[in-house]
């Protein structure tokens, strides 16, 4: 019965419940065939027409932090990323942290004097010859799409830097590329146009191979916003203090501390950290 019922996505949008979707997201974090069968089953009894696809998430992600709360984390991290926070800035941190993980050289933040005007450049990477400007678009509720009319602002932007960049004798030989990197997903348009004049598009499932969920868990570079074990208020506590990273903790428990964390929550916390750091 379950496959001819349809479910509610954040969008409005409906779509046809599809058990094998739940069964490999739960696989692809390390949960066990016994584990799935368990939460499948659940779900199965819950499920109704039209149910949104919010709460089948969230009894998934309750039912696997029963058992496994690193595994919970890792099931929680599209929610935990749209949880960094209202200003963007842990966004682009954290995409700056997964760069400098692949070898790069990055900067956050930075003003770059373009050809007419001067730009914020959310992160600047560079590694051998090539020197990547990189604008972050972060989005804190599901169903987001990144439309084509941001590529096609950030191409302008680009395109101001480069003919700036480019008058400087010691960038001819290098390679200078615009990336454009968000939480949420493109729209047909906007992959169309970036594609065409070649702005680099990462989106949380874009492309196919090398997207940003693939990216995170390939370096595991998550997000303390997938803590389990920490309160909404401790977790903003720590990214007030400029701590974005799960392995920022785990090489530094004192963080914990400062955070006002009390003593007999701190080894649950570090439990669930070193476990959901393990290369």
């Amino acid at each position: 019965m379950a496959k001819d019922i349809f479910v509610t996505k954040a969008s409005g949008e409906k779509s046809r419940y599809s058990e094998g979707k739940i069964r490999a997201s739960l696989k692809r974090v390390g949960a066990t065939d016994d584990q799935v069968d368990v939460i499948i089953n659940e779900i199965s009894s819950h499920l109704y027409e039209g149910m949104p696809t919010k709460k089948i998430y969230r009894l998934a992600f309750n039912l696997l932090k029963e058992g496994s709360r690193h595994l919970a984390a890792k099931y929680h991290l599209k929610q935990a990323i749209m949880e960094l926070g209202p200003s963007g800035y842990p966004f682009e941190k954290y995409v700056g942290e997964i760069l400098k993980r692949q070898g790069y050289k990055t900067k956050v933040g930075e003003i770059v004097q373009g050809h007419c005007v001067t730009h914020e450049v959310d992160v600047i990477a560079e590694k051998e010859n090539d020197f990547i400007m990189i604008e972050c678009k972060y989005h804190n509720l599901r169903g987001v799409f990144c439309d084509v009319k941001i590529p096609l602002y950030i191409q302008s932007r680009f395109k101001d830097l480069e003919k700036q960049w480019l008058t400087l004798p010691e960038n001819k030989a290098k390679n200078h590329k615009g990336w454009l990197i968000t939480n949420t997903r493109f729209s047909s348009d906007a992959i169309q146009y970036g594609t065409c004049v070649g702005l680099n598009l990462i989106g949380w499932d874009y492309p196919l191979r090398g997207s940003l969920k693939d990216q995170i868990d390939g370096l595991g570079l998550y997000p303390i916003t997938c803590l389990t074990s920490l309160t909404k208020i401790e977790k903003q506590r720590l990214l007030d203090m400029k701590v974005v990273l799960c392995s920022e903790i785990s090489n530094n428990e004192k963080l914990l501390v400062a955070n006002g964390i009390k003593p007999a929550r701190i080894s649950a916390v570090m439990k669930e950290v070193q476990k959901l750091c393990l290369p």
